[in-house]
């Protein structure tokens, strides 16, 4: 008999899949960029999201990284450029996109676990999940404007459905570091742990949705998404427009040289 769903799925280094008594741990492991994700993990990631859909074997999905953060965001690193595979960034762009699209639409409650850092479409991740918990050491921040780029991966609307106006353009245009406690206040996060207690309330909290009810869940996510991410799906595409151009600008060349070279950008508005 041929295996579907998870079982189906083949291994993406740098992924983590794991189904066990109704959860899905779906483990970004790539800690020595803080996560950041290449075009394997996208897609792995994708595809792990859309095959739990008609799984029946998955009740929840745990959504996190390895080591000290969640994901510092799309990799721009040198190293992260060439174990890309020579993807264009704009298709890069769109799998991410199929990445929240399959998390939102997801019937199953999606867990996302931030221990520690979670930058630029990192924090666009999480925000798609439906419960987000952060440890008191992570940190969110939209550094997209930092290397001349704008918000992508739904984080204009995702971000601005939890915050507000006002409070998602500080984070887009001045990207600052948004504390834990900060984030739980604006009400960008679902709860906030001590970092010692961290993994034994994200447990609570995933044992907790994996004994509830699974189509009042569905049908939940269904009407709250609904009603509060109107605009997701044209975002998306606004983004994706946007962010085409902005890809191809000397800003954004000038943006990444300087992230690898560690030092300020020098932008000419062009």
């Amino acid at each position: 008999m041929s295996k579907s769903g998870i079982a189906a799925l083949a291994p993406v280094a740098g992924l983590d899949v794991d189904l066990t008594d109704g959860v899905l741990s779906l483990t970004i492991n790539r800690p020595d960029s803080l996560n950041s994700l290449i075009i394997p993990v996208i897609t792995g990631l994708a595809d792990a999201m859309e095959a739990a859909a008609t799984d029946p074997a998955v009740r929840v999905v745990r959504l996190g990284g390895a080591g000290r953060g969640f994901s510092s965001g799309a990799g721009i690193s040198a190293d992260d450029m060439s174990s890309g595979g020579g993807v264009p960034p704009d298709e890069i762009i769109l799998e991410i996109n199929r990445l929240v699209r399959a998390i939102t639409t997801l019937p199953h409650p999606v867990v996302a676990v931030v221990q520690g850092p979670a930058a630029g479409v990192g924090v666009s991740i999480a925000l798609s999940c439906d419960v987000v918990l952060a440890s008191e050491k992570a940190f969110f921040m939209l550094a997209f404007t930092k290397i001349g780029l704008m918000p992508d991966g739904g984080a204009s609307a995702l971000v601005a459905a939890a915050v507000g106006r006002i409070r998602a353009m500080r984070m887009a245009l001045l990207p600052e570091r948004l504390t834990a406690t900060e984030a739980l206040s604006w009400g960008l996060v679902s709860a906030v742990y001590p970092a010692d207690d961290f993994d034994a309330e994200v447990d609570k909290v995933v044992t907790r949705l994996l004994t509830g009810p699974a189509v009042a869940y569905a049908k939940t996510k269904t009407a709250i998404n609904a009603a509060t991410l109107t605009e997701l799906n044209p975002t998306l595409q606004r983004e994706f427009e946007g962010q085409r151009g902005l890809l191809q600008a000397p800003d954004f060349k000038e943006g990444t040289r300087a992230f690898q070279e560690r030092r300020s950008p020098n932008f000419t508005d062009s």
